[in-house]
């Protein structure tokens, strides 16, 4: 097995509060894992650690071989939709994701209206964020994962907001990226989400992480 995202005897407290527990699993390179759980379960913390958003109280996140540095770097290759995107709301797609993409300097402008174009928004349009529903602000959230060309996606509920055909064209984009040998990681509240995606799925209930 070849392995993408290794996580070992990871846990998370804040205080007194017990959010992950002895976590330990492998993701492996070019599938689609879900996490279930309920709201409060740990599922959006295990993500923000295999990030690098949040240090972890103790084990190790390694990602493609190297070790995650607690809570001093963001790992390189790596595409994140975690809670609802945020956005300038003044400025249009194409800028939000300019700004961001600047920051790096690593794709074109041609390259930013393709990954727009890819999750069904117009990459022209001068239509300002701000006056976006909430699917449209989730499939810009998906084109900013998307656009540097990551090795890795990491996943939080990315259909929230989405309507019935906006689901089944982000089902089949996702499982387009896994054919490309893409790793996704995938939180969702959907069964059918997790049926149709999923290599594997994981559940996780008061921080502790079990294989379904």
């Amino acid at each position: 097995m070849c392995v993408a995202i290794k996580v070992e005897n990871v846990y998370k407290s804040f205080g007194k509060t017990v959010v992950l527990q002895d976590i330990n699993v492998l993701f492996e390179k070019g599938k689609i894992h879900g996490l279930i759980g309920r709201n409060g379960s740990g599922k959006t913390m295990l993500m923000k650690c295999i990030c690098g958003f949040v240090p972890v109280s103790s084990g190790e996140i390694i990602i493609n071989g190297k070790i995650l540095k607690n809570g001093k770097e963001i790992p390189d290759n790596i595409g994140v939709i975690i809670e609802t995107p945020g956005f300038l709301p003044a400025y249009s797609a194409y800028r939000n994701l300019k700004f961001l993409a600047d920051i790096k300097g690593k794709i074109s402008k041609q390259e930013i209206y393709e990954a727009i174009s890819k999750v069904g928004l117009d990459p022209k349009s001068k239509k300002h964020v701000g006056k976006y529903s909430l699917g449209m602000r989730q499939r810009l959230g998906l084109a900013q994962a998307i656009m540097e060309d990551p090795d890795i996606l990491i996943l939080d509920e990315p259909m929230n907001g989405l309507d019935k055909d906006g689901v089944k064209d982000m089902q089949n984009y996702l499982l387009d990226l896994e054919a490309k040998g893409k790793t996704i990681i995938i939180a969702s509240h959907s069964s059918e989400d997790i049926s149709i995606l999923c290599d594997e799925v994981y559940e996780i209930d008061k921080g502790i992480l079990t294989k379904k």
